[in-house]
């Protein structure tokens, strides 16, 4: 029996003016409501500004995922 997957990746950019971790969690979440199948996540770059003296966390996240297969 042959297994046939075909994976997607894609970069998203989570923001947090509270945490880096929520930074991450916004990303996925938002990723989660438009893209089906997502199974794994890496964080690929982190940074930050400042506003009004506060930190802003911002982090890339690469989000891979499962292209469904289509019957055709």
């Amino acid at each position: 029996m042959t297994v046939e997957q075909t994976k997607k990746i894609v970069d998203v950019v989570g923001v947090s003016d509270e945490s880096i971790a929520n930074a991450v969690t916004n990303a996925v979440t938002r990723a989660s409501q438009t893209l089906r199948g997502l199974e794994w996540f890496e964080v690929n770059d982190i940074r930050g500004r400042i506003e009004g003296g506060k930190p802003l966390f911002q982090v890339t996240v690469r989000i891979g995922f499962q292209i469904e297969n289509q019957n055709l």
